[in-house]
């Protein structure tokens, strides 16, 4: 990766962190941003945070969400809108397993492999809830390269932990 790759990996990286901490402090969520771009031109399709939308939303979900939306769809047929490959940043791991019950991150993602084709992260999904999370080697064995953007560890856990009982 060039030195100007890897610049603009962090650029869009702080951005998914100031997303991250629009999510309101919650002992029972990580707080997450991310971000949908185009691959081609960086064009930003869609951010997202962690309840951002009604329904203990996480912020991948939240990205996916607002582009059905934006393109008259649903989240399941977004693979017939999309043309172009994007990629996804996330301050945190993709998830594999949500107590909510509802789909995890990493099953959206794969779902959408046919456009979403690469995932950047900062953090891995640190253990607290569900965990060690194997979410990189299933979108990987799904297809989907998952990168690692340096740098930005400690703040992305200070933030994604804010409202979480200290220990």
């Amino acid at each position: 990766m060039d030195s100007s790759a890897s610049q603009d990996h962090k650029t869009a990286m702080q951005h998914a962190l100031e997303l991250a901490k629009k999510s309101p402090p919650k002992p029972t969520n990580f707080r997450v941003g991310a971000i949908l771009m185009r691959l081609e031109d960086g064009h930003v399709s869609a951010v997202g945070y962690t309840l951002e939308l009604p329904g203990n939303t996480h912020a991948e979900e939240c990205c996916l969400l607002k582009l059905a939306e934006e393109h008259s769809t649903t989240e399941e047929d977004l693979g017939t809108a999309m043309k172009s490959p994007h990629v996804l940043y996330t301050t945190v791991e993709p998830c594999f397993k949500r107590l909510s019950g509802k789909l995890p991150c990493v099953e959206r993602i794969l779902r959408q492999k046919s456009w979403i084709k690469k995932v950047y992260v900062g953090v891995l999904e640190p253990e607290t809830f569900v965990g060690k999370n194997p979410g990189r080697q299933l979108l990987e064995d799904g297809g989907v390269e998952v990168h690692y953007v340096p740098g930005f560890e400690e703040e992305i856990l200070a933030v994604a932990a804010a409202g979480h009982a200290s220990s």
